[in-house]
């Protein structure tokens, strides 16, 4: 289980990285979209669009790879006391109780909404915006997002079952030491 949990934090790391891209992708059509409005009075709606689109795909994808690393929002109060084997619960507590069904719920409800949008070949609904498929494409994110996290809690959660256990060192300790390594 600990090597699968490993796979699921270099997917997510991958992922992740690969997605922090498109930030700077977004960055430069933005540039392009307030050159081509202000300096040339001219703009295209679909490309307007896709910096929104843009955003969200950053935001859902990089949902896993956040919590990789632990940069996620965590309520202090519960952990920032609590030794390695008292975070350790926290996290398997917040992972059963709230990440792992919130995904599961997102996942579920998404579905339909993603098919039907597939089913409709849905288009922005602006003249001249997205086209399709790119509308289907971008909600499908949705679920794969979804996914992306239950599969990141799921290796956490394994991570800190572990802990609990006394078989291997938190990921904690372990995301420290490798951030260490990496300023040197």
């Amino acid at each position: 289980m600990h090597k699968w949990a490993e796979a699921i934090d270099s997917f997510s790391d991958v992922s992740g990285r690969a997605i922090a891209w498109l930030t700077l992708f977004m960055v430069l059509v933005t540039l392009l979209v307030v050159v081509l409005r202000y300096l040339f009075d001219f703009g295209w709606i679909w490309l307007q669009e896709s910096v929104t689109w843009m955003h969200a795909a950053v935001l859902m994808l990089g949902a896993a790879y956040t919590l990789r690393h632990e940069e996620h929002v965590r309520v202090d109060v519960f952990y920032r006391r609590r030794g390695v084997r008292g975070q350790a619960w926290v996290d398997v507590f917040g992972a059963l109780f709230f990440l792992l069904p919130m995904c599961g719920f997102l996942l579920w409800a998404s579905l339909d909404y993603v098919s039907a949008s597939w089913a409709l070949k849905e288009t922005s609904r602006e003249a001249g915006g997205l086209p399709y498929p790119f509308v289907p494409l971008m909600k499908t994110l949705i679920p794969a997002a979804a996914m992306l996290l239950l599969l990141q809690g799921l290796a956490d959660l394994v991570r800190n079952v572990a802990v609990l256990m006394g078989q291997v060192l938190p990921r904690r300790a372990s995301v420290a030491a490798n951030s260490e390594a990496d300023m040197l």
